[in-house]
């Protein structure tokens, strides 16, 4: 398998969580969005969005989109499992990862920061004031459904979670992880969210969550 993907990247990121994770092999090609790579026709002839990540299958199959990939990834390789079994606990882990994947990170990724500097004039105290409110704000609403989750485990007679759900990283980890990398790059406030960082603890003790981190990828710069 080829990764397309830029190591700054949190939908990237994702996906490398979980091929590390499941011990899969694959070749790196880095994409820099700052420089605009991903509008080379020779990138943008593979996906129609021109966004990254992108996974080239085996077989020759461009696949775009974190979760979908994730998911194409979990089907193929079920073994160590990103998602659980039982449809309840699949519907709530979905709903942290989209939590993350469609409410926190459209709002802040490197297109609409630019957006918000080059065509609405937005300087750089605005800029980061936007990313802190949206980046803050998702966190606690991620936190309150940990909270949630955590005492309808308890009324279950189940232990407590060790990451976002249960005691092995599911794809809320996997977006949860370069959500909160994301946040400690532009000094978002971490207190008071300590199920959130308890997980996110918990994913980078494991080396998959380490192998994956932008500072540990061929193209990463300072």
């Amino acid at each position: 398998m080829k990764l397309f993907n830029y190591f700054r990247s949190s939908a990237s990121f994702r996906v490398r969580i979980a091929l590390h994770y499941k011990g899969l092999d694959y070749d790196y090609i880095p994409v820099h969005l700052v420089r605009g790579e991903h509008h080379d026709p020779a990138y943008t002839g593979r996906v129609g969005d021109a966004l990254v990540p992108t996974l080239v299958t085996d077989d020759g199959v461009a696949l775009s989109q974190s979760m979908a990939i994730i998911e194409y990834l979990d089907e193929t390789h079920p073994a160590p499992p990103l998602l659980p079994a039982e449809p309840l606990a699949r519907a709530q882990v979905r709903a942290l990862a989209q939590m993350v994947a469609c409410e926190m990170h459209p709002l802040n990724n490197l297109r609409v920061l630019k957006y918000l500097v080059h065509e609405l004039k937005v300087d750089e105290a605005g800029k980061n004031a936007w990313y802190i409110h949206w980046a803050r704000s998702g966190l606690e609403a991620f936190e309150h459904q940990l909270v949630l989750l955590a005492q309808q485990r308890a009324t279950q007679g189940l232990a407590p979670s060790v990451y976002c759900w249960g005691d092995a990283p599911t794809l809320a980890d996997c977006c949860l992880v370069p959500h909160v990398f994301n946040c400690q790059r532009f000094n978002v406030n971490l207190e008071g969210v300590p199920h959130t960082m308890a997980a996110f603890a918990a994913c980078m003790a494991l080396p998959a969550f380490q192998q994956a981190q932008p500072s540990a990828c061929p193209d990463h710069q300072p």
